[in-house]
């Protein structure tokens, strides 16, 4: 998609703080973090959402969770554990159309609905 802003980010066009990538996945991490380790894990092909990606390419799921695995046994996420999110939608807090799955770690993060 050459108006996607993560497209991008897998051309090389726009530059990104890479902490993971494979031949499939990139991580990186988020400009506006909402923990002390906060990175975005995207598929280097493209789908608007996490619908699209299941229902088109399920397949990039299992890459997706496997770079986040190999990242977080790299830094030694397990321990302390880690968060993954993804948004599905505008009223979600989606902002960037192309499927991302948020790592957050580094800090104890708060439960939900609490």
């Amino acid at each position: 998609m050459s108006d996607c802003l993560f497209c991008k980010i897998v051309e090389g066009v726009i530059p990104s703080h890479k902490l993971y990538e494979d031949e499939h996945v990139i991580g990186f991490k988020d400009l506006r973090p909402l923990a002390k380790s906060h990175l975005l894990f995207i598929h280097k092909k493209h789908t608007k959402d996490i619908l699209d990606l299941t229902k088109h390419e399920p397949d990039q799921l299992k890459d997706l969770f496997r770079g986040i695995r190999i990242y977080a046994e790299q830094e030694g996420l397990s321990e302390k554990g880690f968060r993954v999110v993804t948004n599905m939608g505008e009223d979600a807090g989606q902002t960037v159309f192309h499927t991302h799955l948020h790592v957050l770690s580094g800090e104890k993060l708060g439960s939900f609905g609490r």
